[in-house]
């Protein structure tokens, strides 16, 4: 008797995994820029996005090189011991390397880079377990999107997914509409999944992509300097890396 489609068992070991060599070639890229650019800076980001990494990488793409993910590598290749650090004095910078950091190498002096980091962020949706930054209220009447300019209301087929995260509306000349003020959020709550949804849907934004630096390495004196302050306004999230293998593949592909 054959044997049912159903109860057959998939292994998760037939997951593709990242390959010895995928990683020596990571190892290997990051000791070559070391050799190749006269800084390199520790960063960890706010809000993390995908996107706005992407957009990052491209406005440096002639003068910089970004590596994000895969932090245990990272650290190997630059080395965490005196014995063991490719350059001098890259230990005390791949000893820092914990969590979700990155590496970026430049000849940028340091204050042209400070300068470019402190005025780039992009303001983005939060999501479930982001407090929220502010108290929203949506007053009375139709429930409008804010995001549009000028604002305009919900379309009626979008009453129901309204509906679906917590909004008691009724149908009003065809316009989702709110008989009484709905409270959505209240500042420096934790947001769930439904608020975070329904203030995306209005197109309220209450984080803050940023990247912050946390050191820099010399390659002149082989000195570490520490960023003091740069990392105090930045929050962290649980899922900062969408899809951490496409994160490194760029970073290792890219040039």
């Amino acid at each position: 008797m054959p044997k049912s489609k159903r109860s057959q068992i998939v292994s998760l070991t037939k997951v593709a995994k990242k390959t010895r060599e995928h990683k020596n070639l990571l190892l290997t890229e990051v000791q070559q820029n070391a050799e190749k650019w006269k800084y390199c800076w520790l960063f960890q980001v706010g809000a993390m996005r995908n996107a706005h990494l992407k957009t990052v990488r491209k406005l440096w793409k002639d003068s910089a090189r970004i590596f994000f993910g895969r932090g245990a590598v990272m650290a190997k290749a630059l080395g965490t011991t005196v014995e063991e650090e490719h350059r001098m004095g890259l230990h005390r910078l791949a000893q820092q390397i914990k969590g979700q950091v990155g590496l970026f190498f430049t000849d940028s002096e340091p204050q042209e880079v400070t300068e470019w980091f402190n005025d780039f962020q992009q303001a983005d949706y939060a999501r479930t377990g982001n407090k929220a930054t502010r108290t929203v209220i949506l007053p009375a009447g139709p429930v409008m999107r804010v995001h549009s300019d000028p604002p305009e209301p919900f379309p009626h087929n979008e009453d129901p997914q309204l509906r679906k995260l917590g909004l008691t509306t009724s149908m009003k000349r065809g316009v989702p509409t709110l008989e009484n003020p709905h409270r959505v959020c209240d500042k420096g709550k934790v947001l769930t999944g439904e608020q975070a949804q329904l203030l995306k849907l209005l197109g309220e934004k209450m984080v803050v992509f940023k990247v912050g630096l946390l050191a820099r390495w010399d390659a002149a004196s082989g000195e570490v300097v520490q960023i003091e302050g740069e990392c105090t306004d930045i929050e962290r999230e649980g899922d900062e890396i969408e899809d951490e293998d496409e994160i490194e593949d760029e970073d290792e592909m890219s040039e």
